[in-house]
Parts: structure tokens; sequence; C-alpha cells
């Protein structure tokens, strides 16, 4: 199974393309897309979109794993995240791929074993993982990749039954 794991931004969106085989997971590609701070807020949103659309378009993954937003203090940044994510799950419905969404908790406890894991101990998880020599930064890329590991030990019934609806 190929998944695309997405962790959502407006500045800096996280992106990931792993291949699961078996129990193991083999990193195909990863980065992150980033909009300059000044560009006005619906340019940054086309952006992401093409960006997303070409990635999709390269790489053909069959699921996206993206992450919920948790905010507590910022009511506008969770507002423009929100349309980040939105345009995100927009570009995988329009690339016809199955869409997972996992809480910051469910993606620690998947990598770490405990939902209140640090970042350090998730990307420490992410390098060993996937056996790299270092840990992918930015951070946003490391949390990209980790809603795809998420997604990989997670995935049940309910997505067999929709990828043989969608011909998958």
């Amino acid at each position: 199974m190929r998944i695309l794991g997405i962790d959502p931004g407006y500045g800096i969106m996280g992106w990931a393309v792993l291949d699961k085989v078996g129990n193991r997971f083999i990193p195909v590609d990863f980065g992150s897309i980033t909009t300059e701070a000044d560009t006005p807020m619906e340019d940054r949103l086309e952006c992401i979109y093409n960006a997303l659309e070409s990635i999709i378009h390269r790489y053909k993954p069959e699921e996206a794993s993206i992450e919920e937003l948790f905010f507590n203090n910022n009511a506008k940044t969770a507002l423009l995240v929100g349309e980040a994510r939105g345009v995100a799950i927009l570009a995988c419905v329009k690339g016809g791929l199955i869409i997972s969404e996992y809480t910051p908790l469910q993606i620690k406890q998947a990598l770490v074993g405990y939902g209140r894991a640090d970042k350090r101990q998730i990307q420490d998880m992410v390098r060993r993982i996937l056996n790299l020599k270092e840990t992918p930064r930015p951070d946003d890329t490391a949390d990209a990749i980790a809603a795809a590991i998420c997604h990989g030990h997670s995935v049940g019934g309910r997505n067999i039954l929709l990828r043989e609806k969608k011909g998958i």
C-alpha cells in the first residue's frame, strides 16, 4: 500500500509518501510545501493545492493520512490551518485517495506507544522505523511521516472495503 502522510499548515505543510510492505515502511519521498508569509492567503492555498496535486500525480498513493487539528489558544491560526487542511483534503479527494484522519494523540500512540510523547521521541521513532541516518527536517516533514506510519499501523476492514469499492 502506498500512503501519503500530511501534516497540515499554511506556512509549512509536511508531506511524505511511504510504501507499506508487510510490516515494513519504505520511504518513497518526503518534504514540505512552503509559502511566504507576505503572500495573500488565497495564493498560498493555491500553491499548496497545486503542490499536493503534483505529488499525488507523481507518486500515485492509494490512501492519505491527515493529522487532525489541535489548538489551544489562537483561533485565527486554527482557522488558517483549517483552510490549508481543507485544501489538502480536496487535493486528496480529487486524486481519488481514501482519506483517514488521526489526532496527534493517536499518531503518538501508534509510533511510540504513549499518547503524550514529545516531538523528539516521535522524530527519533520516525528515523528508526525508516532506517534513516538523520531525522527528516523540518519538523513538519517528520510529522507527516509519523501520520503515514500511524495509518499503516491502523488500516482496518473499513479501508479494505473502500479500496474494493473504488477498484483499488
